[in-house]
């Protein structure tokens, strides 16, 4: 059984990885009304609108039914231990909840504040998938609370960090869906101009307010890299899992500069949803190092 539950939780991965970018993909391309107002059948012309919709409406689908049945298998067979049945939980209620925010928006007129949340509910999902996954992987090799400890305050900038870069991540799918990729033409400034300057209009303002969060991201990450390089040289899961953090949010800031230098090139902006699914994953693992850390202090 563990032996299929490890092959299910990688294809529940992946699909949830398929899911993330195919909604980044419909928004790009503008797309969400390829079925017109139907939802779940889809009518209209074949197009190209519609065929991307309609495929990821199947990705998605097919994908709920992948994690529902990891959810109960895992929840049946490896629910004993402690963090199983919460994320079990997390996983699949959250890709309900992604769905009917998708179908509302077809069916019913969504603002794109409100739709801007659905990427950031699917990436919850998919982080409790990852952490499903990882915590099936780990029973063969017995992981132990005791083998990393992680302070408190590291604890405490983790978990802000993390919630943090939930709002970055609302603030890249606003660009998105407000269409503001390219409200700047210059990159880090927008056209060179002053970044305080009131003349900016509200796609401008968007656009600058989402790469003023990212920078404020960038600078987080690397300070707890470097903080992390100089604390935790024995621990390989601390140093190597903060230097891939690192190396993920340089790659996510260069991909968004990039996006404005090819004029908003599809296969670069993609690329860009999946660096910061990726590094929230991990940052989301952390997250449970810290959960063991504070279930362990608990015991001493």
């Amino acid at each position: 059984m563990i032996r299929t539950l490890k092959r299910l939780s990688v294809i529940a991965t992946l699909s949830m990885i398929f899911v993330l970018i195919g909604g980044a993909l419909v928004t790009k391309t503008e797309s969400g009304m390829g079925c017109g107002a139907n939802w779940p059948v889809c009518e209209g012309e074949i197009s190209a609108e519609l065929i991307i919709e309609l495929s990821h409406r199947l990705v998605s689908g097919i994908a709920g039914i992948v994690v529902l049945l990891l959810s109960i298998l895992s929840w049946k067979f490896i629910g004993h231990i402690r963090e199983v049945k919460f994320l079990a939980f997390i996983s699949i209620s959250f890709l309900i909840l992604q769905a009917l925010i998708g179908a509302a928006a077809v069916l019913w007129s969504q603002s794109d504040f409100v739709l801007a949340l659905h990427f950031g509910i699917s990436l919850i999902s998919f982080a409790a998938v990852l952490l499903l996954t990882l915590l099936i992987f780990e029973i063969d090799q017995k992981f132990d609370a005791k083998s990393l400890i992680i302070p408190k305050p590291i604890r405490n900038k983790i978990y802000a960090l993390t919630t943090y870069i939930m709002f970055v991540v609302y603030t890249g799918a606003l660009v998105r869906h407000k269409n503001s990729s390219l409200a700047c033409g210059g990159w880090p400034l927008c056209d060179n101009e002053d970044p305080f300057s009131l003349a900016f209009n509200t796609g401008q303002w968007i656009q600058m307010g989402h790469r003023f969060a990212a920078a404020i991201a960038f600078i987080w990450t690397i300070y707890l890299f470097l903080h992390v390089r100089k604390h935790y040289k024995n621990s390989k899961v601390m140093l190597w899992g903060w230097t891939v953090a690192a190396l993920l949010m340089i790659i996510q800031v260069l991909l968004g500069a990039i996006v404005i230098v090819t004029l908003g090139n599809l296969v670069i902006a993609l690329l860009h949803a999946l660096t910061i699914t990726i590094y929230f994953g991990l940052l989301c693992y952390f997250i449970l190092l810290c959960s063991r850390s504070v279930a362990y202090e608990k015991l001493k």
